[in-house]
């Protein structure tokens, strides 16, 4: 053991003390720290160890090491970060969670380190640094995914790269663009341009321009000019090709193997935590990572080769360059891991380090010591002190009911407080915050001995109330004995009564001969006064007899017309305060007989029955609170599955989601407003479905608090877990336009939203803004190239006008490409309203007149038929046009919207009746029609000049 800690660098030596990250590069095969300036730089010819350290519950730290490995590294540099990340888990205990990262292939929690994204740099400490402030600016394109966290790529600079499915950022000297694929996902336009305000600041010191081009726009507009420019300018991109990187590990069905003495060996059976033997290395293949499982008896020697036979494995199975590697420890096993068992019984697992006492960390703590490596502090940590969240606004409107024969019942203000075991309630407190006109917390109190009945009354009414309130309010279900702090603050005090009053309790009880302990005045009746704040002061009837008592706490004693208060002898002053108001609103106007610990009267002794031992032991009913915030699916199976977010913010509230944020104390289901309506149906059904996984995997409560918190409605005990920005909340739209119009203004969005018709938003309707791009990019094509068929301006003065012409077609041609798919077909059959097609013809007209000189131009000699590529091109384009006009009659619907669609499940357009078709107006057809004519006598004659395409084109608009 001394040989080994000897090795250890010094260079970890205080690591692990504070929370937060800490990075070290390896040069020249020793660990070096990376100054914090330069954390969040990568370069690809190097490796790095990343350290994150996390409060953990009870007050110890948990460790993540993660060592970072560039794909141009060197395989010596790689397996020396490997072997420091060994040293570093040592340092710490032995008891971190270490993570092999690949360039390109990073774990979710890696990225979220360093938001909005890292970016490779080229270079490294062998062969050099390349850094941008030192060289002359180079133009970059990149490739932008990831809806939470980005992973960003460059790919080389070319027209070649792109394509409609993704998001692209080219990185200019004096410009930043980012182009939208049109089939891209809307939350990943929305996380790109959190990457391009990052470069603007971080390498154009916030000073360049920012523009956004749309795909099928149309270069003449000035962004998408100069963007299409650069790249050597407008034409149809390529289908998206998979790449290496683009490789997403299939599924594969969970297995297990024991690894002994460099073996791997199948373990049958279903997957369970008793599988796992303390004494032994595991491997858990899960397709895109790997887990190597190490009991807390193994030997130093079998760990190491337990992490080569993983790395072996991962080789074997070419996924070298793509799975992930991760190793944990017994006892201080990752919800990732635990995710992938059936169950996770409490016992063996350590929440912050409590439950691992073991030998071998007591020996490397004791070792570390003697060589001076700072054990202190990677050991103890401070204690985590627990924060109350906020509570509600006070001066607000109570309501109360209670649940009786399947209707609510009011509940007379006299009793709000008082809420009785075997019956349910629903609570609306109405109050006012901030600026917003009115808030809502609607809440159903769940007793212990209620029956199901009025359990599902109760759901059932409270979705009614919230329903009327149009979904607004925050709605909870609290169980008895698991109120929090919001609902015990607005009953002061707050009494849970033994019995119940619904008559359905009443026959439960009858039905099973049980005694009705509903309170009455001539029993005798003992309450336990618990907390000394507002938020935590809640009172419990307790059995009537002495062994109920306790000496940190109060009590107060009804029997007969007498109530007592009982303070123990280490109660506080607060208690006893509390007691006494207790004891007015439970029997006004009687007289309180004090009672102090040891000076009891005879008959206090006999009202409880005799006097007997009793507890002096303080128990703390408070939650520590550790949140964590998930995404969900259902997986092939149909199971429930989680994904964490990790280092959330408020960022990662996509409107288009549904998030699930777990404090340990509470369970809140956040709903954006563009989820649909079904979904939202299941708010709590989802809830339950987290809860029953997280109570078996991690020991969450089965009755904790959940509540359904709407976008816009957060209330303050949710937001109090984000760095909360209330403006955020106001802005109204999709990711992407809410995201613009943050980081740019709402103007960016009204731009937007004029250029992209709802219909691309739609995956009903994918293949037309796809065709329209195409289309636009063979026509811009034919356009480029027929000038130079033309003489020289300056020789020619009948055709002056070409260029301009042209520009006035492609102008025109924008407007009939919006006015297709804005106006529905309902719209283009009314008589009143025809401009959609005239507005085409009008375009057509245009087109084939500004590829050909005008009639009075034209000499009367004729022009022998020759081979002229040109005029095929110019017969293509138009052919292009023709379908993409054609099929947007076709697959126009009249419930299509002019407004930009928010929502993250994009409505469907139907395809048109047949009924549908015969109604089309005559006038449209001959549209498509006349320049079917006209691409067929191009084509056909090859004419240079296009004589025949402008005299067919205008005898169809003259038809139409």
């Amino acid at each position: 053991m001394s040989s080994s800690v000897k090795l250890l660098d010094p260079a970890f030596q205080g690591a692990g003390q504070k929370p937060g990250i800490e990075i070290w590069r390896i040069e020249n095969f020793q660990a070096v720290p990376l100054p914090k300036s330069n954390y969040g730089e990568f370069y690809m010819g190097d490796s790095y160890i990343v350290l994150q350290t996390t409060p953990g519950k009870g007050g110890s730290n948990l460790y993540d090491i993660h060592f970072w490995i560039g794909k141009d590294t060197s395989q010596d540099e790689a397996l020396t970060a490997a072997i420091k990340t060994v040293e570093l888990d040592a340092v710490l205990g032995g008891r971190a969670v270490q993570h092999r990262e690949l360039q390109g292939h990073e774990s979710d929690k890696f990225l979220s380190y360093f938001k909005p994204c890292i970016i490779p740099l080229e270079g490294g400490i062998a062969s050099g640094f390349k850094k941008p402030e030192e060289e002359e600016y180079e133009t970059r394109l990149y490739v932008c995914r990831g809806k939470r966290v980005v992973k960003l790529k460059q790919v080389p600079f070319a027209r070649s790269s792109l394509n409609h499915d993704d998001v692209f950022i080219l990185d200019t000297r004096n410009k930043i663009y980012q182009f939208n694929g049109v089939n891209s996902n809307i939350q990943e336009r929305a996380k790109a341009l959190e990457v391009v305000q990052f470069l603007k600041e971080k390498y154009h010191d916030g000073t360049c321009s920012v523009a956004i081009v749309e795909d099928g726009e149309l270069y003449t507009r000035s962004n998408s000019g100069e963007f299409w420019v650069l790249l050597g300018g407008f034409a149809p991109l390529n289908k998206k090709t998979t790449g290496e990187d683009d490789v997403i590990s299939e599924t594969t069905p969970t297995k297990l193997y024991s690894i002994t003495d460099g073996e791997m060996k199948p373990v049958e059976g279903e997957l369970s935590k008793g599988l796992l033997g303390n004494n032994k290395c595991y491997l858990l293949d899960c397709g895109a990572e790997v887990f190597v499982w190490v009991g807390r008896a193994t030997q130093v020697e079998v760990r190491k080769a337990a992490s080569r036979v993983a790395e072996d494995f991962v080789t074997g199975e070419n996924r070298a360059k793509t799975a992930r590697i991760t190793r944990v420890i017994q006892g201080y096993e990752n919800n990732s891991f635990k995710s992938k068992f059936d169950s996770w019984p409490e016992g063996s697992t350590a929440p912050g380090g409590e439950e691992v006492k073991g030998k071998g960390k007591g020996k490397v703590a004791a070792f570390l010591k003697q060589q001076g490596v700072g054990a202190k502090g990677t050991i103890k940590s401070v204690q985590v002190v627990e924060e109350v969240p906020a509570l509600l606004e006070d001066g607000g409107k109570t309501e109360v009911w209670y649940i009786n024969d399947g209707a609510k019942l009011p509940l007379p203000e006299a009793d709000f407080g008082k809420f009785y075991s075997g019956d349910c309630y629903i609570v609306l407190y109405s109050y006012h915050s901030g600026e917003r006109k009115e808030d809502n917390f609607l809440c159903c109190w769940i007793g212990k001995d209620s029956i199901e009945e009025d359990q599902k009354t109760a759901y059932q009414l409270a979705t009614k109330i919230s329903n009327s309130y149009k979904g607004r309010p925050v709605q909870g279900r609290v169980f008895e004995g698991k109120e929090p702090p919001q609902f015990i603050t607005l009953f002061q005090p707050m009494v849970v009564l033994k019995g119940g009053l619904s008559t359905g309790y009443k026959k439960s009880i009858a039905d099973k001969g049980l005694t009705d302990e509903t309170n009455k005045a001539d029993r005798v009746a003992l309450f336990r006064i618990s907390g000394t704040s507002t938020h935590n002061n809640k009172v419990l009837q307790v059995d009537a007899v002495a062994t109920s008592l306790n000496s940190a706490e109060c009590f107060l004693l009804k029997s007969g017309s007498s109530i007592y208060l009982w303070h123990g002898n280490q109660s506080t002053r607060k208690q006893e305060q509390l007691a006494a108001k207790v004891a007015a609103f439970l029997e006004p106007g009687v007289a309180l007989k004090r009672a102090r610990e040891g000076k009891e009267s005879n008959t206090f002794w006999l009202a409880l029955g005799g006097k007997k031992s009793y507890t002096s032991e303080i128990e703390s009913s408070e939650s520590v609170r550790d949140p964590h915030l998930f995404t969900f699916s259902l997986n092939k199976k149909g199971k429930f599955e989680v994904e964490e977010v990790y280092n959330f913010s408020q960022d990662d509230l996509l409107t288009e989601d549904i998030l699930i944020l777990d404090t340990r104390a509470e369970v809140f289901v956040w709903v954006g407003q563009c989820v649909n309506v079904k979904e939202k149906e299941n708010v709590f059904k989802i809830g339950q479905e987290y809860i029953d996984r997280a109570s078996s995997l991690d020991g969450l409560s089965p009755k904790v608090p959940l509540y359904k918190v709407t976008e816009g409605n957060e209330p303050c005990f949710f937001t109090t877990f984000f760095s909360w920005d209330p403006n955020r909340a106001t802005v109204h739209g999709n990711s992407y336009q809410k995201k613009l119009a943050l980081l740019f203004g709402p103007s960016q969005v009204a731009e937007l939203e004029s250029m992209l018709p709802k219909e691309e938003k739609t995956t009903g309707n994918q293949g037309a803004p796809t065709q329209r791009a195409s289309a636009l990019a063979a026509l811009t094509s034919a356009f480029n190239k027929s000038p130079s068929k033309s003489p020289p301006p300056e020789k020619s003065t009948a055709n002056q006008g070409g260029p301009t012409q042209r520009a006035s077609a492609l102008a025109a041609l924008t407007n009939a490409f919006k006015s297709a798919t804005r106006k529905s077909s309902t719209v283009e059959r009314s008589p009143s309203n025809q401009s959609g097609s005239t507005q085409r013809a009008a375009a057509l007209a245009a087109l084939a007149a500004s590829f050909n000189p005008s009639a009075e131009t034209k000499t009367s000699a004729p022009k022998p038929v020759r081979s002229n590529p040109g005029g095929s091109q110019r017969a293509a384009a138009i052919a292009a046009l023709s379908a993409v006009l054609t099929a947007e009659k076709k697959k126009q619907s009249p419930d299509v919207s002019p407004s930009i669609s928010t929502s993250g499940t994009p409505a469907v357009t139907s395809p048109p009746t047949d009924a549908d078709s015969s109604e089309v107006n005559p006038s449209e057809a001959d549209d498509s029609v006349g320049v079917a004519k006209t691409n067929k006598e191009d084509l056909s004659e090859a004419n240079p000049s296009g004589a025949d395409d402008s005299q067919e084109v205008a005898k169809t608009n003259k038809e139409d």
